[in-house]
């Protein structure tokens, strides 16, 4: 299975499954580090998929979830087991990504307006009936902003307040971030 695939899916656990999760979180608040291996090995492919998806880079995606994993460890004392141990994860993940966003914004014109421009950065797609356009690349090609909007709002199903609220931007700011993204990627994958 592919990340998207991995990353897309949100884990459909029976009861079992559950029960069995929710042992792991209380030993892992504990500080067993077993059992916190068993829930990094657990949600490791969803979690490395979201942030592939969000920061558009292995290499950064690599970090960021390392980095997720790392504070979820220090934070899981105060986890209160209120929702499920991936939501309360995922939201770890996509708040490192948005951070180091934000530190890459403060080097540099993260939210610079590159208009429709910004189609020319992206490769031609390949040429022949054989050759498949990988999607993850063309949402990876999208500007920063427009892509964690998309990301968020599209393929993991956030709201536009809820996108707002971890981003820091405003609504109307984000619901033209999407618009700009689902242009771009339509004229992406249709030319």
């Amino acid at each position: 299975m592919n990340d998207a695939v991995l990353g897309a899916t949100f884990f459909a656990m029976d009861s079992g499954d559950l029960d069995h999760e929710t042992a792991l979180v209380a030993r892992a608040q504990a500080r067993e580090v077993k059992a916190f291996e068993a829930l990094y090995r657990l949600h490791f492919g969803r979690i490395h998929a979201l942030c592939r998806r969000l920061a558009g880079s292995h290499a950064l995606a690599e970090d960021c979830t390392q980095e997720a994993f790392v504070q979820a460890w220090k934070a899981l004392p105060g986890f209160r087991c209120d929702s499920a141990f991936g939501s309360w994860l995922h939201r770890i993940a996509v708040n490192v990504v948005i951070g180091h966003q934000r530190t890459a914004l403060r080097r540099s014109a993260w939210m610079r307006d590159d208009g429709d421009d910004a189609l020319d950065s992206c490769a031609a797609p390949a040429e022949g009936p054989d050759v498949a356009l990988d999607l993850d690349r063309a949402i990876a090609e999208l500007p920063p902003g427009a892509r964690t909007v998309f990301v968020l709002y599209d393929i993991d199903g956030y709201k536009h307040e809820e996108i707002a609220e971890l981003t820091g931007l405003a609504v109307g700011t984000c619901k033209a971030h999407l618009h700009r993204a689902r242009r771009l990627l339509r004229a992406r994958l249709t030319a």
